[in-house]
């Protein structure tokens, strides 16, 4: 493995801080600081700027950085394609999801990545579709999987499974009886919906503006972070949520939730994984060939699986 300093210097770099990456490496925070005095002493320029708590990096740090990711990329490299020559794939995938498709999508998938593949050590962060993307563009994970429909230029989109949003409320109070309802009744509805950032609440505010709406139309009385808080507040509320299908169907078929039809109105997007533009790498490659077979998808290209 590379020179455990630069390791210390790139955690050091990309968590803004030496107490998290002392936390993060599992050693102390005066190890932490001899590494970096020892790098700076080597290459006789400081790698950092101090001013009180906060940290940044200087113009030779951001030169260390940038070549850090380098050398990462290549010796994940090598653990692929030495794991190849084995047979016995191994190395390090970094995974992170937005919540919807970790918790209801993803984990069928990993149980038979990793069956197939059990050198394979499998990290996932779980965070909604922004900041999954914020992770990859900062090289904090090597692959995403997200929900939402806006596209960043600097990234690659590859989609991998259709999903709908639908409109839901307990069935506890016998509200909303008729139906499908108008998209002029949705706008006085009170609603619970995800939090900002998330790809359902982006979906619902480009179908509102296609109908000459905003979110400040609609009688939203609380924003939460995950589908299953939204749904235990159903069970308590005579509200209503805008969610997908998928996170739902397990109650709807046991006749907790029900689904509000919305006159000519359907939510659909496209779930993707999400990569720094260009080919992605050998394991993240791999991962996406392996998960679009597992979910009945031919996938984008060969992949050699040994």
């Amino acid at each position: 493995m590379s020179d455990f300093r630069l390791q210390v210097f790139y955690s050091v770099a990309t968590l803004g801080s030496f107490t998290k990456a002392a936390e993060a490496l599992y050693i102390t925070q005066p190890a932490v600081t001899k590494h970096i005095r020892e790098l700076e002493t080597q290459w006789g320029l400081p790698l950092f700027e101090r001013k009180g708590q906060t940290i940044r990096l200087t113009e030779a740090g951001e030169v260390v950085r940038q070549y850090a990711e380098r050398i990462f990329d290549a010796y994940r490299g090598i653990e692929f394609d030495l794991g190849t020559l084995k047979q016995q794939l191994s190395g390090r995938l970094r995974l992170g999801a937005s919540t919807t498709i970790a918790q209801y999508v993803l984990p069928p998938t990993l149980a038979q990545f990793n069956r197939r593949f059990p050198d394979v050590r499998v990290s996932l962060i779980n965070e909604n579709s922004g900041i999954v993307e914020g992770a990859v563009l900062a090289r904090e994970i090597d692959l995403g999987l997200v929900e939402n429909s806006s596209r960043n230029k600097a990234l690659r989109y590859t989609p991998f499974m259709d999903d709908e949003l639908v409109l839901v409320t307990s069935t506890h109070h016998g509200l909303y009886k008729k139906v499908p309802l108008s998209l002029k009744t949705l706008t006085g509805l009170p609603l619970v919906l995800r939090e900002k950032g998330s790809g359902t609440l982006e979906v619902l505010e480009k179908f509102l503006r296609a109908q000459g709406y905003t979110l400040r139309d609609l009688d939203v009385k609380l924003y939460l972070g995950t589908s299953e808080g939204i749904k235990s507040y159903l069970y308590a509320s005579n509200c209503c949520s805008i969610l997908s299908i998928k996170t739902v169907a397990p109650e709807v078929a046991a006749g907790r939730l029900r689904v509000l039809d919305i006159e000519d109105c359907r939510l659909t997007r496209q779930l993707s994984f999400v990569h720094l533009q260009g080919q992605a790498e050998p394991l993240p490659a791999l991962f996406m060939q392996f998960a679009l077979r597992a979910m009945g998808h031919p996938g984008p290209g060969p992949v050699a699986v040994p």
